[in-house]
């Protein structure tokens, strides 16, 4: 069974108040004011000096149990949410996995899941693992994308995005952080560019919580788990607003959600589960044996849920 042996988080090093980067994109007041005060960003973050290679080594790095295990590593999986992250013939993912002493690993890119991709990679690289003969190989995922365009920085009327990175090593087996269940759905007819396109948007909006519900149900029905017995959610960061509409619609208690990072990293791609797994366990919130569902939509769109044991 799937099993997370360690997750890392990588923050960085600036944290822009919303005003400025609402400034840079033009936003209105009142575009603005809906982000801070609706939607419950403060900050956001980001590396102006570092590339996208940078941010994958740090979070990489920030591993404990990658040190002097790196011949363990038989995959390297890179959950990205957008199509094009360097131009040609960059390749940040190789650049880093020289930099970790990782290239004798098989390294590719998971990504039109968009911001659920690190569902994903952890479903892709439990598969890998399971039959590999090894029963000592681990796989890493690494998610964490920078914003160097402005869709790369903004879902409008949304979410902020931020360049929090993340990793993660994942064995075929292991006694905590076993994955019980994946279900994923994907809704071709909301494919196109939101910003463009209003009623496009509108009719997302408009059925993002009944999908984001469903597909968490059924994660949960897979599992043999209901609400009552899920101790914590991961979401995606998006924003506060929509999970706790969310936990009114299926009566789950928003406490229970882990939106710490919303306020102070924004969005960070694919890489949100991780980095709310990450505050969950500093942070003491899951006990041993304990239930919880990691959850993520992606535009595009795909919506996608897990749930875990620790």
């Amino acid at each position: 069974m799937t099993a997370l042996e360690a997750v890392a988080a990588h923050l960085p090093p600036l944290a822009e108040p919303i005003e400025q980067v609402g400034e840079r994109l033009e936003l209105t007041d009142r575009q603005i004011k809906l982000f801070r005060r609706f939607h419950g960003l403060d900050r956001i973050g980001t590396d102006p000096d570092g590339d996208l290679a940078d941010l994958l080594t740090a979070a990489a790095k920030a591993l404990a149990p990658l040190r002097g295990n790196e011949h363990r590593v038989k995959y390297v999986l890179h959950a990205r949410s957008l199509p094009i992250a360097a131009p040609y013939p960059h390749n940040p993912l190789h650049d880093a996995l020289g930099r970790l002493g990782l290239t004798h690993a098989r390294a590719f890119t998971v990504t039109h899941h968009a911001c659920a991709g690190s569902l994903l990679a952890l479903d892709v690289a439990g598969r890998l693992l399971a039959a590999d003969p090894d029963p000592e190989a681990t796989a890493l995922i690494l998610a964490g994308e920078k914003t160097f365009t402005r869709d790369a920085r903004i879902v409008p009327e949304t979410a902020l995005f931020g360049e929090g990175a993340a990793a993660c090593l994942v064995r075929a087996g292991g006694e905590r952080d076993r994955v019980l269940s994946y279900a994923v759905d994907q809704r071709g007819e909301f494919d196109g560019r939101l910003a463009d396109d209003p009623e496009l948007m509108q009719r997302y909006q408009r059925s993002y919580p009944e999908l984001m519900v469903a597909v968490m149900e059924a994660a949960l029905d897979e599992a043999g788990e209901s609400w009552d017995s899920i101790r914590l959610v991961l979401p995606h960061n998006v924003n506060q607003i929509s999970w706790q509409r969310i936990c009114r619609r299926i009566g789950y208690p928003p406490d229970r959600v882990v939106l710490d990072n919303v306020p102070v990293v924004g969005h960070s791609f694919a890489a949100d589960i991780l980095l709310n797994h990450h505050t969950a366990t500093t942070r003491g919130l899951l006990r041993r044996g304990d239930r919880y569902l990691a959850a993520a939509s992606g535009i595009g769109a795909t919506f996608a849920a897990m749930v875990l044991q620790h």
